[in-house]
């Protein structure tokens, strides 16, 4: 007999196998407008135009980046699904967008269903939390591309905004405030630094004075949706711009929203930053300017305000448990 795909590295029936396992995942995040289920080469969504006079469709495409290695080292797979979600979630919706479908694509060294299952267990609880309809997606066995142990995931989500309403960033003026909100922690972003430094001392097993949790359990946190709190705020005040916080930091994502003749004044003093960037910082001896061009540093949202609008704001949010710091200002 030849040498067969599964020689070859390649397991057809783990794939169906994982096909088997997923799909009660996703069929949990269905909602009245997915027409098929899974397992057609492509996935129907059908949109209630009755709901929309203009409606602009906004997409984005995202991965976790090398938080991976992180949930691979702890063998914990359900979290870095919700990562993702989120992490796309957040970036339509600072556009003004409601999200509506989210794909994925995950690719394996060697695929084990009950892994693959575990991560999208972890899609379709974020999407659920969203709102989102799991509709679709892609895996793949990889040998030769990803170590055996190795995978890699990436998701795609598409949302829907009223064209008038698209929030862009264009009214932004001189003397408008920045409001910022709680991260819960390196959300996707930072992970080769942080592993790089903090690898080098500790084990994730370690549980640190510095910290409440151990190191691998802090470093899983789940990147925070926003998406309730950007459609809170969005509906009852003018928001001029929202800044995803992820990979550049603060004034490197704050910046795209913002017209080039303006800049931006933060102050860094305006809130405490989360124990782990401390930890991340002094064991790897990083500059300021370093570390406020790679993490979130405890602020995973802004939002750009008029002035007036600020005590308002920060009543709403404090009504709602959302704690939020005025961090600056755009001059």
């Amino acid at each position: 007999m030849g040498i067969t795909y599964k020689d070859a590295g390649v397991n057809i029936q783990a794939g169906e196998n994982t096909v088997e396992k997923i799909k009660q995942f996703a069929k949990s995040t269905f909602n009245k407008n997915v027409l098929h289920g899974i397992g057609h080469f492509g996935a129907f969504y059908k949109v209630d135009l009755s709901r929309w006079k203009n409606p602009v469709l906004v997409t984005s495409v995202d991965g976790v980046g090398t938080k991976i290695k992180i949930a691979i080292m702890m063998n914990k797979h359900d979290t870095v699904g919700q990562d993702l979600v989120n992490h796309c979630v957040n970036d339509i919706a600072v556009c003004g967008a409601e999200p509506q479908y989210f794909v994925d694509y995950l690719a394996f060294g060697k695929l084990v269903p009950e892994k693959a299952a575990e991560i999208i267990k972890g899609f379709s609880i974020a999407c659920k939390e969203n709102n989102v309809a799991l509709i679709g997606g892609e895996t793949a066995e990889m040998p030769g591309v990803y170590a055996e142990t190795d995978y890699d995931i990436a998701g795609t989500i598409v949302g829907i905004v009223e064209q008038e309403k698209i929030i862009d960033g264009k009214n932004v003026e001189r003397g408008d405030i920045l409001i910022g909100f709680k991260s819960t922690g390196l959300h996707t972003n930072g992970y080769s630094l942080a592993r790089k430094v903090l690898l080098s001392k500790f084990k994730l097993e370690d549980r640190l004075d510095e910290l409440n949790l151990t190191l691998g359990e802090e470093l899983l946190k789940i990147h925070k949706s926003y998406l309730n709190l950007i459609t809170l705020l969005k509906d009852k005040f003018l928001i001029k711009a929202f800044s995803h916080i992820t990979g550049g930091g603060i004034i490197g994502n704050t910046k795209r929203v913002i017209p080039k003749k303006l800049n931006l004044k933060i102050d860094w003093n305006a809130w405490e930053i989360p124990a782990i960037f401390k930890l991340i910082q002094k064991t790897g001896n990083i500059s300021e300017m370093e570390m406020r061009e790679v993490f979130n540093l405890g602020i995973g949202l802004i939002a750009i305000v008029n002035k007036n609008d600020v005590d308002n704001i920060i009543s709403l949010c404090k009504k709602i448990n959302e704690d939020c710091k005025i961090i600056g200002e755009v001059c």
